[in-house]
């Protein structure tokens, strides 16, 4: 699925030091299926060059009235541009576009087009935090707000001034969550939040040896994909995975160790929505870990290993309104130990799969599922790529 697939966004960028966070926004909108043209003010291109954003794009970047880079010059038509544009994205607003805009100002080709417009327009207003908090800026957002525009709210945090406060333009990953949600209002994940653990914990013999497991990380990734296709703001924790996937909506956070994501889960499970497990987790670590490569001649008669914390305890037993999905591979017993697990860890659902099921477990591109419920329903899932029981996954979480 392609979030913005078709979709025609015209870039207007104004000249404020946000600006260069706009080739990441130019990127982000490609990589979801946006067709992006971009239009300038000459005082942006003190923050980002033309030739970047051209590139990202691949498309001309405009800036003045008229093209002066021909033999015999021609008129940038600021009336087709506005006409072939689904939305018009003014990221950065700076105050002096802001006034401009507001008062029906024209002396740039961006202000031109947002004058002939008729598209649904979107502002990111980017400024120091006493120019954010005047008076005459409120106003003019106000009025803006009036005309039908979608004025977007500003960041928190450190400003270019060496202040904190308000006036950050929003990040580029959530100005196109604005714009996926205006085109996608109902996708059924849409405004959802959701962290996924994925992948295994390495835990440290000495610098160099580790207790593992055979995780590849591959099923939380795939749960990853899906939740993002569907509308979603996922926070991934992954172990070491050679997978790779990137998506503006996507915060991806590495650990190694279980104790390492054990913190990270804390960070951010308080304000996620659906939380799954998906994370092989050593369940035990070395007592002492060595400071020194341990060398061959000399030996290790033994290693004692110690329990690692219980993620997934501490997500069940922390658990307000989250729903809660784990897993299970197992060897034996399967469903009933599965069942178990539900219970004691108190989820709304797990995923169960043996590693008697060829081609199913770690490593493999396939999986064979079980989905139980916590009232007991099961569902049962042939043998299919780990991105389709993704889908599978999701549907069951949908049903609940």
């Amino acid at each position: 699925m392609s979030l913005l697939g078709g979709k025609k966004i015209l870039l207007g960028i104004s000249g404020g030091i946000a600006a260069y966070k706009t080739p990441l926004l130019v990127r982000a909108l490609v990589q979801l299926g946006a067709e992006v043209k971009v239009v300038m003010t000459p005082s942006s291109k003190d923050f980002v060059t033309p030739l970047t954003l051209s590139t990202l794009s691949k498309n001309a970047v405009l800036s003045t009235f008229i093209a002066e880079d021909q033999d015999n010059p021609s008129w940038n038509d600021h009336v087709a541009l506005g006409a072939w544009a689904d939305v018009f994205l003014i990221a950065p607003a700076t105050s002096n576009t802001l006034s401009a805009m507001a008062q029906g100002r024209c002396n740039n080709l961006l202000l031109a087009v947002y004058l002939s417009a008729k598209c649904p327009v979107f502002i990111a207003p980017a400024m120091d935090l006493d120019m954010y908090a005047h008076p005459s800026n409120q106003k003019n957002m106000k009025t803006l707000e009036g005309y039908g525009n979608h004025v977007l709210p500003v960041g928190d945090g450190f400003l270019a001034s060496g202040l904190e406060g308000k006036g950050r333009m929003l990040e580029p990953n959530q100005i196109v969550s604005n714009l996926v949600s205006f085109f996608n209002p109902k996708l059924p994940l849409q405004g959802k939040k959701i962290l996924i653990t994925a992948g295994p914990t390495h835990e440290a013999i000495d610098p160099v040896r580790y207790v593992g497991n055979h995780s590849s990380g591959k099923m939380g990734f795939a749960l990853a994909e899906v939740a993002l296709e569907m509308g979603a703001e996922v926070i991934l924790i992954s172990g070491p995975s050679a997978e790779k996937l990137n998506h503006p909506s996507l915060k991806l956070i590495k650990i190694v160790s279980a104790e390492e994501m054990l913190h990270q889960v804390k960070k951010y499970y308080d304000d996620v929505d659906i939380a799954i497990a998906a994370a092989a987790v050593a369940d035990f670590k070395p007592r002492h870990t060595a400071s020194e490569k341990l060398k061959k001649q000399e030996g290790i008669e033994a290693i004692l290993l110690t329990p690692t914390e219980d993620v997934l305890a501490f997500m069940g037993h922390t658990k307000k309104n989250q729903v809660l999905i784990g897993f299970a591979l197992e060897t034996e017993n399967e469903l009933e130990n599965a069942k178990a697990k539900l219970s004691k860890k108190n989820l709304n659902g797990i995923v169960l799969n043996s590693l008697r099921d060829k081609e199913a477990g770690f490593s493999v591109k396939t999986n064979k599922i079980t989905f139980i419920h916590a009232d007991q329903r099961i569902e049962n899932f042939p043998l299919q790529s780990k991105l389709e029981c993704a889908y599978r996954i999701f549907e069951q979480i949908l049903s609940l």
